[in-house]
């Protein structure tokens, strides 16, 4: 599967725009870790840490930042995780604004423009939702918004970094019809799977990952007690902090579980999503196939081994990153069947 074109062939930004995609990786990885490693009020004002550029590190920082902030004394294995993430976010601002100046200046026909302009506004809006995950204190909702978002702005970047690239499946006429229908299918695909990592990361901002510590059953149940009146109330109020969780049992139970099937469900919509691809009979599409089918059965295993081994944070880290290496598969498969074009001399390239 030829991923990427001649050099010669691809447009202005495209190093660029796939060096921006290794940053957002590490920015997304970053966050998980943050978040997992309950830092994410490791600095309990924003846009400092404590009042600093970095964070308190000599002893009389500390104290003039423990009397400052009674409520959240200085815990330096969290204040440095958060603010790194911080300021891998903001590297990650810079790279949109250098795509959009390259985009205005070879500004053209086949050159990108409005993606450069809504990635720059989206990575504003993100970092917004970043301030209010901290002044908000770890609201589910933000939180889940702004892993969301994360995960949105490296899919943004990495259609961009397609788009650069310019390559196109030549797609024999025969079959075109196939084609088609399976467009419709990929759309359905990536609308399950960002379904799946919302409901990750509701997850993972209520704390009920470790819900269910045992497998496959949840608390030696098929069917343990669950509140999924409590689990997904979306309209809960702003508590004091929300680090930890504040929900019951059985509400983290119900999120769990949901979790779950809904990783059975994405799973045997990507499987579909692969026979299909395979039945194009067109050779990129066979090699994506299998990527996806690779990716996907790492995916389950990492969840899997998430629950076996006790919710470890490399673990989860690399659950969340193939997650998104899941994400960028059938984003790309969209991009590839969307553009591609029905080569009437039945080539297949």
């Amino acid at each position: 599967m030829q991923l990427f074109n001649q050099p010669e062939l691809r447009k202005p930004g495209f190093r660029l725009a796939f060096c921006a995609c290794l940053v957002a990786v590490i920015v997304l990885g970053m966050g998980v870790f943050t978040r997992l490693a309950d830092a994410g009020l490791g600095c309990p004002d924003w846009p400092g840490c404590y009042g600093h550029i970095l964070w308190p590190n000599e002893e009389h920082e500390v104290a003039r930042a423990n009397e400052a902030f009674p409520h959240a004394p200085v815990e330096h294995d969290k204040t440095w995780p958060e603010m790194i993430h911080r300021y891998l976010a903001t590297s990650l601002g810079l790279f949109t604004i250098a795509l959009l100046v390259l985009a205005v200046r070879h500004r053209g026909p086949q050159q990108p423009l409005k993606l450069p302009i809504f990635l720059l506004g989206f990575i504003i809006l993100q970092g917004m939702f970043g301030m209010w995950t901290v002044t908000l204190k770890l609201w589910p909702q933000v939180v889940t918004a702004h892993l969301l978002g994360g995960f949105t702005t490296l899919s943004l970047l990495w259609l961009l970094t397609l788009r650069l690239n310019n390559h196109r499946w030549q797609v024999p006429a025969i079959g075109e019809a196939r084609l088609r229908s399976l467009r419709r299918f990929a759309v359905v695909a990536l609308v399950v799977v960002t379904a799946q990592i919302a409901l990750g990361g509701w997850t993972t901002s209520n704390y009920a990952a470790i819900a269910c510590p045992d497998f496959p059953h949840c608390q030696g149940a098929w069917l343990p007690p669950m509140d999924f009146a409590s689990g997904f109330n979306i309209g809960q109020h702003v508590g004091p902090n929300y680090l930890g969780g504040i929900m019951d049992n059985d509400a983290r139970v119900a999120i769990h579980v949901s979790h779950r099937i809904g990783a059975i469900f994405t799973a045997i919509v990507l499987l579909f999503m692969f026979v299909r691809l395979r039945g194009l009979g067109h050779m990129a599409a066979n090699r994506m196939s299998w990527v996806l089918l690779v990716v996907l059965i790492g995916q389950i295993l990492l969840g899997v081994s998430n629950i076996v081994f006790s919710f470890p944070i490399a673990v989860a880290v690399a659950h969340n990153l193939v997650g998104a290496l899941l994400l960028l598969v059938v984003v790309s498969a969209n991009y590839f069947l969307f553009t591609a074009e029905v080569n009437r001399g039945g080539v297949r390239l």
